[in-house]
């Protein structure tokens, strides 16, 4: 079952609105009906239904496994590599990214239980979130989620183009539980994983995968 998410409400109330002004107004300057009417009033249902699908909250089983690392986020994996993390680590970690096009899910997961032992948010620029820069230069969230002393992983929540507003429901010291909602991105952004380099990857780049379903990696 698919609902509309609570971080939506907002949007999809001025929108309709503004489709029904937009509506009234013609009604009112238009003293006949014309066939181009027709197409001006298509165009504006088609805005108001891609509004409503893009906040969509479907309702997913999400299978807990104590040695799993479950996708944070719907979309594409677009980064797979080992990179040097100066940020929290100061250590070689293994880099995971997943874009989200304004067409997927934008609902974030935590990807394992663990407990927020450092959180931080980056004011930053809207580049194209598929961009390799993004990840450092971006308006974006970062948070670790520390599953034990051996095991914990950075994830990062990264604005893109089109996207103007993060929310996060992650805060330091707060225990989380796989699966549960991670956060919220509007438009379209991207979220990494960076991963201790011992951990088991499942994915490659070019994969589309399912945020709480779709097994990144194993410890």
């Amino acid at each position: 079952m698919t609902k509309i998410h609570k971080e939506g409400l907002t949007s999809i109330l001025i929108t309709s609105l503004l489709v029904l002004a937009a509506i009234v107004v013609m009604q009112l300057v238009f003293n006949s009906f014309k066939w181009y009417h027709l197409i001006i009033y298509l165009s504006l249902l088609i805005v108001w239904a891609l509004v409503l699908y893009f906040f969509r909250f479907p309702s997913r089983i999400i299978e807990n496994n104590d040695n799993h690392i479950l996708s944070a986020a719907d979309g594409k994996v677009v980064v797979v590599k080992e990179v040097f993390v100066n940020e929290y680590y100061n250590s070689k970690r293994i880099q995971v990214s997943v874009f989200m096009s304004p067409l997927n899910v934008h609902l974030n997961y935590i990807p394992f239980s663990g407990v927020v032992n450092y959180y931080k948010y980056y004011p930053g620029k809207y580049i194209f979130a598929w961009a390799p820069k993004s990840s450092d230069i971006n308006e974006r969230t970062s948070m670790v989620i520390e599953k034990d002393n051996q095991k914990s992983a950075l994830v990062r929540q990264i604005a893109g183009a089109l996207a103007r507003r993060i929310v996060c429901y992650c805060n330091e010291g707060k225990e989380v539980n796989q699966g549960d909602q991670l956060g919220f991105i509007k438009f379209g952004s991207r979220v990494d994983l960076f991963l201790p380099l011992d951990t088991k990857i499942n994915v490659k780049v070019g994969d589309k995968v399912t945020g709480g379903k779709t097994i990144i990696g194993t410890w």
